[in-house]
């Protein structure tokens, strides 16, 4: 076959794509990946192949009043505090409005869409795989006819919602029934003849990659697969090539969202706290001088998660599907800090599993942070409670696994052409 891969142009978006892409490869099939030109040396650094199409989406030069907008909707998505507003008309048409109007149609800008459409319309691929928010994957492929599903890097928070919405519209009056995120899709297909359907909001299937402990309830049609992390192109560093039998823990991500301040002396103060631990904490972060950190404190700009976390007690992280999964595939208990999107749902659902603590950023400080590795390091069960998820996922297919069942069902799917 041929097979297309979509994605906006977002490092660890994409990165969640790249294994199935691998085996798709290796399985004999032709595989290109489509992103704006800001992606194209992250895909080749893959080993992919890369098709730049249209210009680079501007996502984060939205307007201060469109970024308060999408913020209001796209953070603090706490189920167990929020469940029912979360899943209320007001909160769903919300979300729709507002990642229909600010986001969708700039990470999936004019220019992209239409360069896109053209070279699926030239290529013709047998299926397409899209990124969850790549929606003009979903067009391209109605274009040409191809059979198309979403590959999911996550939690499938815009099925979730999508599915939930559309029940409650259906209950609304006839003449009471918006629907901005089908709205905005019927005037993208309508550039190139096409009529809205469905599937162009959430596909005609999903390939889910999370354990089933983690998964959503959509209704929507789904295969299942493992996550495999991929952190991206990268070296091992000489202080990891052998087991030294030291004990570390791992402190990365967005320190902002991990509710630290920028203010270096304050971060100070956090690393000399968790300087308690007996061990080496490992720190992803650059511009602080080595000598102003405890002993055993480690600086580094970059490490790749995939190489670091096995030797591991414990993971601090914002919540990244990247830093999750890696964990999560090692086995290893996460400290997670999160407040954006899937975030707060899977750092929750970790902890409900014994496997870690989760944490929101307005609760976090120097001292805090110390009792949740402590905890964490010290009681057993956690190290025990993330051996079973680690465990879970493994039983789950590999992406070589699910070949045949994609290959079978975009032969369902396809177009007649």
């Amino acid at each position: 076959m041929r097979v297309l891969l979509t994605s906006f142009a977002h490092r660890t978006h994409f990165q969640g794509l790249v294994p199935l892409a691998w085996a798709l490869h290796t399985a004999g099939h032709d595989v290109r990946v489509a992103s704006q030109p800001e992606l194209t040396d992250v895909v080749v650094g893959a080993g992919l192949t890369s098709v730049p199409l249209g210009s680079d989406h501007r996502l984060f030069d939205i307007s201060p009043e469109a970024a308060a907008q999408v913020h209001r909707y796209t953070t603090d998505l706490d189920f167990a505090r929020r469940g029912p507003e979360l899943r209320s008309w007001e909160f769903l048409h919300g979300i729709e409005e507002a990642t229909s109007r600010f986001v969708f149609p700039v990470v999936n800008n004019d220019s992209f869409v239409d360069e896109l459409v053209e070279f699926a319309m030239d290529w013709r691929p047998d299926l397409v795989l899209w990124e969850p928010f790549t929606f003009a994957g979903a067009v391209a492929a109605k274009a040409c006819g191809a059979a198309h599903a979403r590959l999911l890097w996550g939690s499938d928070l815009t099925g979730y919602f999508r599915s939930r919405s559309q029940d409650l519209r259906g209950q609304r009056p006839a003449d009471d029934r918006p629907d901005p995120l089908g709205g905005w899709l019927t005037e993208v297909a309508g550039r190139f003849g096409l009529d809205y359907s469905e599937d162009l909001a959430v596909g005609q299937w999903s390939v889910d990659q999370l354990p089933e402990s983690f998964r959503l309830e959509t209704g929507l049609e789904s295969v299942h697969t493992r996550t495999l992390p991929y952190n991206g192109s990268s070296v091992v560093p000489q202080w990891l090539r052998t087991s030294d039998g030291v004990r570390r823990v791992c402190f990365t991500g967005g320190y902002s969202a991990l509710g630290i301040t920028s203010n270096p002396q304050e971060f100070l103060r956090t690393l000399a706290t968790l300087a308690r631990f007996d061990g080496e904490i490992v720190v992803t972060r650059s511009g602080l001088d080595p000598a102003s950190v405890p002993d055993n404190v480690r600086l580094v700009d970059f490490v790749p998660m995939n190489i670091l976390l096995p030797g591991c007690a414990a993971v601090i992280h914002h919540g990244g599907a990247g830093s999750w999964a890696t964990a999560l595939h090692h086995g290893v208990p996460q400290i997670s800090v999160a407040h954006e999107w899937d975030c707060v749902l899977r750092g929750q659902r970790t902890a409900e599993l014994g496997a870690g603590v989760f944490l929101r950023p307005d609760e976090v400080d120097a001292d805090t942070l110390w009792q949740a590795l402590a905890t964490v390091v010290e009681d057993r069960s956690h190290a025990e409670n993330a051996e079973k998820l680690r465990q879970e996922a493994l039983a789950a297919p590999t992406p070589a696994e699910v070949v045949p069942v994609l290959e079978a069902l975009a032969h369902q799917h396809r177009a007649d052409r």
